[in-house]
């Protein structure tokens, strides 16, 4: 009786556990198989990177004792190089001689 109930819970076992392996390995190919088609599509990566980026950003500077908070913009251009252009200067605090 032992040795019945013994094999039928492996069979049992077996019966469950056997779709669920070929489930994730179907998956697993066909998302691969996805990924590589949905990469292919589209526009060349290196376009994007010769454009002109422009960000804005503030500094507090020292200039001698006074101190100024000044608004920056950087410009990269596409050959690497970088444009620095300070837009606005404000006096923030020091002395005043």
């Amino acid at each position: 009786m032992k040795k019945l109930l013994i094999l039928t819970l492996m069979l049992g076992t077996i019966a469950v556990a056997a779709p669920v392996i070929e489930a994730r390995s179907v998956t697993a190919n066909s998302l691969n198989t996805a990924a590589e088609t949905q990469m292919r599509r589209g526009q060349p990566r290196g376009r994007w990177n010769r454009r002109v980026r422009t960000t804005t950003t503030t500094r507090i500077r020292m200039v001698g004792r006074v101190r100024y908070r000044e608004t920056i913009r950087v410009t990269y251009l596409p050959n690497g190089r970088t444009r620095t252009q300070v837009i606005s200067r404000v006096r923030v605090g020091g002395r005043r001689y």
